[in-house]
């Protein structure tokens, strides 16, 4: 089921192909990697806090792209909504809904809840990211998608983090939040819907996924650094 997901021809999976995932696209043309250290003094030091500028960063790329003027302009936007926006979902699927389960009562059934509503935000962020700009449904699709991502944040926002944050020491927060950041870096760029949605077997599916998303990536517009400041 997987491996129809990604819907790639198999000539992509060649040696030389495959190579080619490991270099980088010019700066103008993909989203830039911020450090650590930076990203902490941008987003605070919690997991929380990362999750927050996450959503914060993401409602910025779906108002951009409703008020984008030309197609070209929303297809930066777009691209750049479902890399963030499928990154973001898998890490915390790998690292904040395991440390839920652990620490916070009923902690299971939260992040059931949790990975049943990112389910449903996969299946349509997959659809979005196959859609042309030009496309009638564009809009009113992103416009879809979003408000199930909304209720979602939302939710997530009031009740579930700061719940996990009652329950874990600070410092653990800390490194959560680090751990958040280094998982980005190596989760899919596209929406996989029909992976697996937890560990261990989403890590293997997204290490296998994500080479192929990035190689992809490199031939995507993405708008520059300065576009996408908030």
């Amino acid at each position: 089921m997987f491996n129809q997901c990604i819907r790639l021809p198999t000539t992509l999976l060649s040696t030389q192909s495959t190579r080619a995932v490991f270099l980088l696209p010019s700066s103008s043309q993909r989203p830039s990697f911020i450090s650590a250290a930076r990203m902490a003094t941008a987003a605070g030091n919690r997991v929380s806090d990362r999750i927050k500028h996450d959503h914060r960063e993401l409602e910025s790329y779906y108002n951009k792209m409703k008020s984008a003027k030309s197609d070209d302009e929303k297809v930066r936007w777009q691209n750049q909504f479902v890399w963030e926006l499928a990154r973001h979902s898998i890490a915390e699927e790998l690292v904040v809904y395991p440390a839920m389960e652990k620490h916070v009562p009923d902690g299971l059934k939260l992040a059931e809840k949790d990975r049943s509503e990112h389910q449903i935000v996969k299946e349509k962020l997959y659809e979005f990211q196959q859609m042309e700009a030009s496309d009638p449904s564009f809009i009113p699709a992103i416009d879809s998608l979003w408000e199930t991502l909304g209720q979602h944040i939302k939710e997530e926002e009031q009740d579930d983090l700061p719940l996990l944050e009652k329950h874990i020491e600070e410092g653990d927060s800390q490194k959560m939040a680090a751990s958040f950041d280094r998982t980005k870096h190596f989760v899919p760029t596209q929406s996989h819907p029909g992976a697996p949605d937890r560990p261990p077997y989403e890590t293997v599916a997204g290490l296998m996924a994500a080479p192929i998303d990035k190689l992809m990536d490199m031939f995507k517009k993405f708008p520059s650094a300065e576009e996408r400041k908030i």
